[in-house]
């Protein structure tokens, strides 16, 4: 569970594209091994946020601190070797390559051979290739696509690939998951059991999430804290249902009420 000292923090985060403010001196904690959901409406803010801590953007200003070493300090290449995996809204697989290869791309950043070693085929690159295709098949057991592990993953149904994606975020062995709308195009059914395994990843796992995500009813079931953002600032923090029942997101989500 949650520990007290901060895994991230992000501190005073501001982003302008031209004359619109996406963020606006943003700050925040989440906690080791804390699920953490930010929500907010359309365009408060929320990707942006995440485009940020992966180093696809550079605020404008502020700081974001990982494990007490600031992400800035290292290239957006570095990114997945420092701890930080990632899903997209929008599936960013490769939809030629089957589901065991998609996920193997993922542990691309912990290999240690180089381009020589590789062309070599040095004994130390065919262990690794070893250790890394057994991690592999351990990672699809537990994401339970074993059984689709060979299949191309243009083949497969929206919410397995979904949980491909989910597979390949974790082949980095990530300590911060950053999931961006994960229950987007499942069904209830599916969205029920997202939960029970974002859950069960992060105890299994040791992780710690940040989750955005529009479906309240997931925010609410596994989020330990629950962080709003509307036009760029955060307008609330605290408990799931603290958070929910705030004025101020109600009227973010809402418009004024009487």
């Amino acid at each position: 569970m949650a520990g007290n000292d901060p895994l991230l923090s992000i501190r005073d985060v501001s982003v302008r594209f031209g004359g619109i403010v996406a963020l606006d001196g943003v700050s925040f904690d989440v906690a080791r091994g804390q699920i953490c959901g930010l929500i907010g409406p359309n365009g408060a803010g929320k990707t942006t946020l995440f485009n940020c801590i992966s180093r696809l953007y550079a605020p404008d200003a502020g700081a974001i601190v990982l494990g007490g070493r600031p992400l800035f300090a290292s290239a957006a290449h570095e990114i997945a070797a420092l701890g930080i995996g990632r899903t997209f809204q929008n599936l960013a697989l490769f939809r030629s390559l089957t589901v065991r290869q998609n996920v193997l791309v993922g542990a691309h950043a912990r290999r240690r051979a180089g381009f020589v070693s590789n062309g070599l085929r040095l004994p130390f690159v065919r262990k690794e290739e070893r250790e890394l295709a057994d991690e592999v098949g351990s990672l699809l057991d537990l994401m339970g696509l074993l059984a689709v592990a060979d299949a191309s993953v243009e083949e497969l149904p929206f919410g397995t690939r979904k949980r491909v994606e989910l597979a390949r975020a974790l082949a980095g062995r990530p300590c911060l998951l950053l999931l961006d709308e994960p229950a987007g195009g499942l069904n209830h059914e599916e969205v029920d059991e997202l939960g029970t395994l974002i859950l069960a990843l992060r105890q299994r796992l040791a992780l710690t999430v940040l989750l955005v995500e529009h479906h309240m009813g997931l925010v609410m079931r596994v989020s330990d804290k629950v962080v709003a953002l509307d036009f760029g600032r955060r307008i609330a923090e605290g408990a799931p249902a603290q958070v929910q029942a705030h004025p101020d997101v109600v009227r973010a989500y809402l418009g004024a009420v009487a």
